[in-house]
């Protein structure tokens, strides 16, 4: 073993500042985050997870916003996407109940200790969860629909995005949402390392990549899918089974069954 170099008090604080964090170490604070949102009662969950169906549908206003002011061209999208980072930071920031988030938190302490309860607990936070944000993203539709609260111009934006996120395949709903569920966990992976101002960027960074690299995000892409249902564009059934169900199944496997998993994988030794 190497000696260590001479060093004052101070500049040894600031070497432990700078030093990389074992992975051991975030393993543990999302697992204790994971226990706080398995343990917390359903109302709070359920009220958590509708503010968050209506904040992430920011996401869509503000890139509906871009799209109707700027023309129908290729570069167009890597601006009109930054729009797509807005939600996320609200409901990140905000620390809101969002079903992606959850593909990684509460599954951290279940692979821990793969007990009956726990998978009971992780279900009943996922429908929970799934089910409130699915409510917010529908109330959110309803009034953009039926509201009249934009410009008609602004209203047609949103709308051209949601036709476009509607053309896809429940195939590539559900393939395009594998990358968009492991890059959101590897963001809930990566925040408790982050300084405030680097959360931010963090938040921006990879979400404007899941928006720009057109991926489905089950959350995000029901508002889109439902202003076309309440606008009667879409029914229903095609909207669930064509879209929120196969990109529900995308996540899930990119968040939990890649991303997650391999996570425990490395540190399994150590803890």
């Amino acid at each position: 073993m190497s000696e260590e170099a001479d060093l004052d008090r101070d500049e040894k604080k600031q070497v432990d500042e700078y030093s990389n964090v074992p992975t051991s170490v975030i393993f543990e604070a999302i697992r204790r985050e994971g226990d706080h949102e398995l343990s917390r009662p359903l109302s709070a969950l359920w009220w958590s997870g509708v503010a968050a169906g209506l904040a992430i549908s920011t996401s869509v206003l503000a890139k509906g916003f871009l799209a109707s002011i700027l023309p129908h061209a290729d570069w167009a999208a890597g601006i009109t996407n930054l729009g797509y980072t807005v939600g996320f930071l609200i409901v990140i920031l905000g620390r809101m109940q969002l079903f992606t988030e959850n593909t990684i938190t509460p599954i951290l302490p279940l692979f821990l200790a793969p007990t009956r309860s726990n998978f009971a607990q992780t279900a009943r936070l996922w429908g929970i969860v799934f089910a409130a944000n699915l409510v917010g993203c529908m109330a959110a539709a309803l009034v953009l629909v039926h509201g009249h609260i934009l410009p008609e111009a602004r209203f047609e934006g949103i709308v051209s995005i949601s036709r476009h996120y509607a053309e896809a395949s429940p195939f590539e709903h559900f393939a395009w949402g594998i990358p968009a569920g492991f890059l959101i966990a590897a963001l809930v992976w990566i925040l408790p390392r982050m300084e405030s101002a680097g959360e931010v960027l963090m938040i921006v960074i990879v979400t404007y990549i899941i928006g720009l690299g057109g991926m489905s995000h089950v959350v995000a892409g029901s508002t889109e899918l439902f202003v076309l249902v309440v606008g009667g564009e879409l029914g229903l059934a095609p909207a669930v089974f064509g879209g929120i169900l196969p990109a529900l199944a995308g996540n899930v496997l990119g968040g939990t069954g890649i991303f997650a998993a391999l996570t425990y994988a490395q540190v399994r030794e150590e803890i």
